[in-house]
């Protein structure tokens, strides 16, 4: 009689660890159920004179190229990538992840919106199943604009590129392998961390100047032969400066080392500033 109880206890523990392994196994296979991806497209343009505001929201993971052409207009074209487990799902999530636009006299907006922003589900999908506000995506955006307009960029994980645009800027992004190929204007960029290389084209600086600040990461200045500027370089905790431009000169009596640099090169001009928390700052003269 004792062993039967015993050997019912037994039997009922090992029922229940095979039940709960099952379950677990199940769970397992389900968090690891490979997501589906949906890709669409979306473009606007609009009429916008230069010497506007541009202001770029950009989504949590993206990439964001902003390149300056000859035609007062605007144009916006994104690539929306959505993933979830079922194709009803994918379209649920397409029609709240993607981006609006807003334009008054010589300002226009473009902002991300989706799971990721909690005020703009609460109007636009109360309905949605709450497993999906966790669900992937992405936005890259590809945005051409007057050359002579000022841009505002706030840019989450992701490649961002700007070309032939001279305006007052301001650039923050939190991760990034950023290109920036510049001509002048007043710029301020502020990076988490990543990779960041700046070209400057022309003799000189056409503008107030700019002002660089990485947290952690390489930023990269090539400037052209001849180039007339004044160069603050700053390491300011781990790191060290490499210079290989040979026209940089000490400035204010001081002298270079791994960690601060105030030079000028040719004829000075306006300030070039740049400045990293952890990690490598390089100065080169720009490839034939």
């Amino acid at each position: 009689m004792k062993f039967n109880i015993k050997f019912r206890k037994i039997y009922g523990c090992l029922c229940l660890s095979i039940v709960s392994l099952f379950l677990f196994t199940f769970a397992s296979f389900a968090q690891n159920k490979p997501l589906l991806k949906r890709t669409t497209y979306k473009t606007e343009k609009t009429d916008f004179m230069a010497g506007g505001t541009v202001s770029v929201v950009g989504a949590p993971t993206g990439s964001i190229e902003i390149e300056g052409w000859q035609k007062n207009e605007v144009e916006i074209s994104a690539e929306i990538e959505v993933q979830a487990e079922t194709e009803n799902d994918l379209a649920l999530l397409a029609a709240v992840d993607g981006f609006t636009f807003d334009q008054t006299l010589g300002h226009l907006s473009i902002v991300s919106v989706g799971t990721h922003d909690k005020d703009y589900m609460k109007r636009a999908a109360k309905k949605l199943p709450k497993n999906l506000l966790s669900m992937p995506f992405r936005i890259d955006y590809k945005i051409k604009v007057p050359v002579f307009a000022d841009l505002e960029i706030d840019g989450g994980r992701g490649d961002f590129i700007l070309s032939k645009v001279e305006g007052a800027m301001r650039i923050n992004f939190m991760e990034t392998s950023a290109r920036l190929k510049l001509l002048g204007g007043a710029i301020m960029g502020t990076f988490g961390s990543g990779d960041v290389n700046i070209e400057l084209a022309g003799r000189s600086w056409r503008g107030r100047g700019l002002d660089i600040q990485m947290a952690k990461g390489n930023l990269s200045l090539s400037l052209p032969e001849n180039f007339n500027a004044e160069v603050d370089a700053k390491i300011l905790r781990v790191g060290k400066i490499e210079n290989s431009y040979a026209l940089l000169k000490p400035r204010d009596r001081t002298k270079f080392s791994e960690k601060l640099i105030f030079a000028k090169s040719g004829n000075g001009g306006a300030m070039l500033s740049l400045t990293v928390g952890d990690g490598a700052l390089k100065i080169a003269a720009s490839e034939k």
